[in-house]
């Protein structure tokens, strides 16, 4: 099958990661995609925002940045449309995204299947936390979008609620959540790990931290249960792999606390290498999420055989189990997260089966990118109109 990949993603974080893998799985699987996309995309360095696109938007006003988003379209139009003409594709896989009705309206004239992966009602989410000045437009595109796409595939039954609440039929909806390359992310047993963590249990974090993870209050409580073990049980450490605004004041509050050594923060890292600190960490946090998502670093932390704490919000009930392959703590309560973080310090034998039954989750619930790129074929066969 010929499959063209379309999508407005101009950085190279978690949103490419999950483009580039779906792009891998079906190439892998014998299919040939064509990609119609930002050419910056293909420029950024990994974990980059956008690079000059960014840097425009930020020294714009609002309304002037939707403008130019939507204007974009009818550039991406004409790219669509001469890729569609030369290469002849059977179907179109888009990303969704926000002012962006142009591979609706390319698939319309030339006959196309397509399926709309959605991974946000992007409406409401910039609406309520970017803001959107011309909001009659952004809905209209929304909408004109998932209702006229052929499939759409949103990443949690959560997120399907709005789909099928914006008039897309029952019918035309399959949930696909986000997935894992398994010869990456799996569990590592008998690694030794790096001098700094030998002989200690580890808490971690993977991702962009920001205020509302609570971090501060994390390692305050790694720092009150070292005071307090006994001298027989090991160091606990607190291990953050990533970025964000909080930094500072986390290494600020260890000198404090005279608890250095107990904190150990990498920065932004290479994808590459993130399987290798993953295997460094005993306990996995999940602080909070945004209350649609399939978050990719969860799935990451299921394949790794990791102990998880998780919020208890619906979409990630969808993933994980209390007691079962995670303890969920009350979404939103910070007293309930550090007891379950306690909890999880206090008893190796909870933290070994929620590890057994977490890397065997991936499986059960067909969480890879294999699996993913199979459904969204079988999707495209159903739809595609033999002569």
């Amino acid at each position: 099958m010929k499959i063209l990949y379309h999508h407005r993603v101009a950085s190279k974080d978690g949103q490419y990661v999950h483009i580039d893998a779906i792009i891998g799985a079906l190439r892998e699987q014998g299919h040939e995609v064509v990609v119609v996309a930002p050419a910056v995309s293909d420029q950024a360095d990994v974990g980059a925002n956008g690079g000059w696109v960014s840097k425009v938007r930020q020294m714009l006003p609002r309304f002037c940045c939707e403008i130019l988003e939507f204007g974009y379209s009818a550039y991406d139009f004409a790219k669509l449309c001469i890729t569609l003409y030369r290469e002849k594709p059977d179907a179109i896989y888009e990303r969704y995204n926000l002012f962006l009705p142009t591979g609706i309206l390319a698939k319309q004239l030339f006959n196309v299947p397509l399926v709309l992966e959605i991974n946000a009602p992007l409406f409401d989410e910039r609406n309520a936390y970017g803001g959107l000045s011309l909001t009659w437009l952004a809905r209209w595109s929304e909408l004109f979008t998932w209702r006229n796409a052929d499939h759409t595939l949103p990443v949690s039954h959560v997120l399907a609620d709005y789909v099928q609440r914006a008039g897309v039929p029952e019918h035309a909806i399959s949930v696909i959540p986000n997935g894992i390359d398994s010869r990456l992310f799996h569990p590592v047993v008998g690694k030794e790990k790096q001098p700094e963590f030998s002989g200690s249990l580890v808490v971690g974090f993977v991702g962009f931290c920001r205020e509302w993870h609570q971090l501060e209050h994390v390692l305050s409580l790694i720092v009150d249960f070292n005071r307090q073990r006994n001298i027989d049980d090991p160091e606990v450490k607190f291990l953050i792999v990533g970025d964000g605004p909080v930094l500072d004041e986390l290494r600020k509050q260890a000198r404090t606390l005279r608890a250095e050594h107990q904190i150990h923060i990498t920065g932004l890292i290479d994808r590459q290498h993130i399987p290798d600190w993953l295997s460094q960490i005993d306990i996995a946090l999940q602080p909070a999420v945004t209350p649609w998502c399939s978050p990719l670093k969860l799935i990451e932390y299921l394949a790794c055989g990791k102990a998880i704490v998780a919020p208890d919000s619906d979409n990630i009930k969808e993933l994980l189990t209390d007691g079962d392959n995670a303890l969920l703590f009350k979404a939103g309560h910070l007293a309930d997260m550090l007891e379950q973080i306690k909890r999880l310090l206090s008893d190796e034998a909870l933290r070994q089966q929620l590890s057994d039954n977490a890397a065997a989750s991936i499986a059960r619930q067909q969480l890879t990118w294999p699996d993913n790129a199979q459904k969204i074929v079988g999707i495209f066969e159903s739809l595609i109109v033999k002569p």
